[in-house]
C-alpha cells in the first residue's frame, strides 16, 4: 500500500504486515513547494510506477518505482507547484496518459514522463477537485469564483469545448453519471451539469454545501456544516431526496468555524463517513 501525508512524505508498507518498504519526500527529494493546506492528493499507482505531483522547479510531477522508490522522472518542462488534485490516468489514441490538474493549467504526462499536451486553467487561492475524462473529453471544475472548463483531446493538442462559472465545486467533488455531472456549485448549489455542453440542467439549495459519492443510482450528498447526509436519486429532473439523517459521530477537535470535509464512502453495502479522528460505518444494502 501507499500513502502520502500531508507534509510530503510517500511511504510505501507492506499491506498485511504494516512494515515500511520504503519512503521519499516530495519536498526535500524531489524540489516540491508545501502549499497552505498541505499535500492532499492520493497517489496514484499504475502497474510498476507510483505517480505524484510535488510541484516545484524539479518538476510538477513525478513518477516512482513502485518497488524501490527510485525516482523514474519528473516534468522539468512543467514547474508550477503543487495544488490539491489527483491525478486520474486516461487511455486515448492508444495511449496511456495522466491527466492533472494544477493552478495555472490542465497537463497530460505520458507513461514515460513526457509532457502530451497542457492547456490553461484561470485557477485562484485553491485548485481541489479531480479531473474527468469520458469519450476523449476532459473536465476540470474549481472554486472561488472559478468555474467549470472541458477540452476535446486530438492527438497530443486539445480545443476548448466550453468554460463557464456557472459550476464552481470548491472540495466536495463532482460525479459523472450518463452523461451528467452531479455536485455542489458555490454558484446555485447542487447541481446537475451536462457533460458534453456545459449547460446547466437543473440547480436546488439542497442541503447546503457539500461532499458526495454514489452507489447504485443514488447520491449521498453531506452537508459540510452540520453531518446531514441525504440520499437522493440519480436525476436529470431535479433534487430528489429519498431520506435524511445526521452523522452522529461528530468531533470535538474541530475548531469552531470548521467543517466536515472527508468525502462519504460506499463499499459493499457499507456507508464509511468519517469526521477528524472519528470513523463511522453505517448498512446500507437494504
Amino acid at each position: 500500500m501507499y500513502a502520502l501525508g500531508g507534509n510530503g512524505d510517500l511511504v510505501c508498507a507492506d499491506a498485511e504486515s504494516g512494515k515500511k518498504e520504503w519512503s521519499i519526500s516530495l519536498i526535500k527529494d524531489l524540489g516540491g513547494v508545501l502549499q497552505n493546506w498541505g499535500y492532499t492528493e492520493s497517489p496514484l499507482v499504475d502497474g510498476d510506477l507510483v505517480i505524484v505531483t510535488p510541484g516545484g522547479s524539479k518538476g510538477a510531477i513525478a513518477g516512482i518505482d513502485a518497488k524501490t522508490g527510485k525516482v523514474k522522472w519528473q516534468t522539468s518542462d512543467v514547474t508550477e507547484n503543487a495544488q490539491y488534485s489527483s491525478i486520474i490516468p486516461i487511455d486515448h489514441g492508444g495511449q496511456r496518459q495522466y491527466v492533472q490538474l494544477l493552478m495555472k493549467s490542465i497537463v497530460s504526462v505520458s507513461k514515460e514522463g513526457k509532457v502530451l499536451w497542457k492547456t490553461d486553467f484561470p485557477g485562484a487561492v485553491a485548485v481541489i477537485p479531480t479531473p474527468i475524462f469520458k469519450d476523449g473529453q476532459v473536465y476540470v471544475t474549481a472554486g472561488y469564483k472559478v468555474g467549470s472548463k472541458s477540452v476535446k483531446i486530438d492527438g497530443n493538442s486539445v480545443t476548448e469545448v466550453y468554460s463557464n462559472p456557472d459550476m464552481q465545486n470548491h472540495h466536495g467533488g463532482v460525479i459523472l453519471i450518463d452523461g451528467k455531472l452531479y455536485g455542489h456549485s458555490d454558484k446555485g448549489g447542487w447541481t446537475c451539469q451536462d457533460f458534453k455542453t456545459g449547460e446547466i440542467v437543473w440547480q436546488d439549495k439542497g442541503i447546503g454545501k457539500g461532499a458526495v459519492a454514489s452507489a447504485d443510482g443514488m447520491l449521498y450528498c453531506q452537508a459540510e456544516n452540520d453531518g446531514t447526509i441525504a440520499l437522493v436519486k440519480v436525476s436529470d429532473k431535479g433534487w430528489d431526496m429519498v431520506s435524511s439523517f445526521k452523522l452522529e459521530a461528530q468531533t470535538s477537535q474541530r475548531a469552531k468555524d470548521g467543517r466536515i470535509w472527508t468525502h462519504p464512502v460506499i463499499s459493499n453495502g457499507k456507508l464509511y463517513l468519517r469526521d477528524q479522528e472519528l470513523i463511522s460505518c453505517y448498512d446500507v444494502k437494504n
